[in-house]
């Protein structure tokens, strides 16, 4: 298939969910770093980087040891009344540090992966609580719709309307209601997150659920499928499903992890060999085939049509230096969706 083929090649068929971890993030901010030269936490440096060593050092020694597991160590407070003022303390600056982090004004991944998809049928679901997925949805919705995004652990950008159930910018006031959209919730404790009993991240993870039964492609970057998160994976199985019975859909996974024991964690998901490794975005399908990762899947699983491979088609450039730039190099291919939906 040929650039202009691929270009020109779009069906309405065929749903692609993709799940981001911390990793996903991180990846992100390496291209471009954030704009005011923040550091991006992740759960082993955490305390460090959002100022929270004084808090620690008052703890017991048993709460010490776990510095470099934020995850098990805010599980441990939770669990003791005795430290709500500690944790409530640690949540207020966790929440604050992610709320301040802007994302530079050069193209970031974030910025490609939400272009890569479409808006009628992809999703991105976001385990992460940072404000770049949502800032880069939001800009290149000035240029094309953008596909839906879920935040599955809450994201500092949203708030909640507990009453009705709608969702906006964290701080805002409802146009209709009037009320505020609070703060969602981003800490859980690990072993119980509970996920049901918080009406807006409930609603996330339906809404994954109802999206994964239906997926032909999903990609799993920078998420490892931790042990710990075992309500997590029970959510993302019971909607999978059984492996026997996916044996057309296809998996992706972008990550640094060794590729065998990244297998393992998610061997409950993949049908023998149905699956793609990499570990550099720009070596995934949503940079060699964007906006038509289930087409050219389609076209490399039909028997009909066996040449298409993962270095062929229209491989996007990665060193784009303003946005204006990135969404040039994307309207050939929109023009072409207006025209197949008739628009």
């Amino acid at each position: 298939m040929t650039k202009e083929e691929e270009i020109e090649r779009v069906h309405g068929k065929g749903t692609h969910v993709v799940i981001l971890g911390a990793g996903a993030t991180y990846a992100s901010t390496l291209k471009n770093p954030e704009k005011n030269g923040k550091t991006l936490p992740l759960m082993w440096n955490v305390i460090d980087i959002v100022g929270l060593n004084d808090v620690v050092k008052g703890l017991p020694r048993e709460y010490q040891i776990l510095k470099e597991d934020f995850e098990k160590l805010y599980s441990l407070l939770s669990k003791d009344d005795k430290f709500k003022a500690e944790r409530e303390h640690i949540e207020k600056v966790v929440y604050q540090y992610f709320n301040e982090l802007e994302l530079p004004d050069e193209p970031t991944i974030y910025d490609y992966l939400v272009l890569s998809l479409r808006h009628r049928k992809d999703i991105i679901a976001t385990f992460n609580w940072d404000p770049f997925l949502y800032k880069a949805y939001v800009r290149n919705g000035e240029f094309t719709a953008s596909p839906g995004i879920l935040h599955l652990h809450g994201c500092v950008s949203l708030g909640y309307d507990k009453v009705d159930g709608t969702i906006g910018p964290a701080g805002w006031t409802s146009k209709k209601t009037l009320r505020d959209f609070e703060p969602t919730r981003l800490l859980y404790p690990v072993d119980k997150k509970d996920y049901n009993s918080d009406s807006y991240i409930k609603g996330q993870w339906d809404g994954l659920a109802n999206r994964l039964k239906e997926a032909e492609r999903v990609t799993v970057f920078g998420y490892s499928a931790p042990a710990t998160d075992l309500e997590a994976i029970e959510l993302l199985q019971n909607a999978w499903g059984n492996v026997e019975d996916r044996a057309m859909e296809e998996f992706e996974f972008i990550d640094i992890q060794d590729e065998d024991k990244l297998l393992k964690s998610w061997r409950t998901f993949v049908h023998t060999h149905h699956y793609h490794y990499c570990n550099d975005y720009f070596d995934s399908s949503f940079a060699l085939h964007p906006r038509r990762t289930v087409e050219s899947y389609h076209h490399w699983a039909m028997p009909m049509s066996p040449n298409e491979a993962f270095q062929d088609g229209n491989q996007i450039p990665k060193d784009f230096k303003t946005l204006d730039e990135l969404w040039e190099w994307h309207k050939p291919l929109i023009e072409a969706e207006k025209k197949f939906y008739g628009e």
